[in-house]
């Protein structure tokens, strides 16, 4: 998944998001590592929240059908 080739790019951030970011790395901290890895979170994040969606649509798309079968199987279920 991490490609040991890089490409060199130029991004334009605030001075506060800066000051916050070397603050959170100290001194000697890799600030294009801190973006690469806070990039990989955010594209993760929302590729998570697409296939959820999707996920959701089915399930909404499928719920009477999904209700019918549950009930039919609690249905064989013997009272305790």
């Amino acid at each position: 998944m991490f490609s040991s080739m890089k490409s060199k790019t130029s991004i334009t951030l605030s001075p506060d998001l800066l000051e916050d970011l070397d603050r959170l790395i100290g001194g000697s901290g890799n600030r294009s590592r801190v973006i690469e890895t806070a990039v990989r979170e955010y594209i993760k994040h929302h590729i998570r929240d697409a296939r959820d969606r999707r996920d959701l649509e089915l399930i909404n798309k499928h719920a009477a059908s999904l209700n019918k079968e549950a009930e039919d199987a609690l249905s064989y279920q013997i009272k305790v």
